[in-house]
């Protein structure tokens, strides 16, 4: 997948749960809170499989940026999580 199409689908899913699976093989989960052309910024929820930490919570900051070029998958993590 470009980098391109990686953008444009973290737009898609921007206020959404997604997991996003990276070269590394690590798996991030948690809520998209906003996109740039060179990052994607996620809040980890640890009712996902995130990390859950506390300075994340609600309304507070916005999460850690994951580079898009390091990204090799993203779906929605209602998809995984029923």
């Amino acid at each position: 997948m470009s980098r391109f199409d990686l953008y444009n689908q973290c737009c898609r899913y921007h206020g959404q749960r997604v997991r996003i699976t990276c070269r590394g093989g690590r798996v991030y989960t948690g809520e998209i809170t906003r996109v740039s052309r060179n990052k994607v910024w996620i809040r980890p929820d640890a009712g996902f499989g995130g990390y859950g930490y506390g300075f994340f919570g609600e309304g507070f900051g916005a999460g850690f940026g994951i580079a898009l070029g390091a990204i090799t998958g993203i779906a929605l993590a209602s998809v995984f999580f029923w």
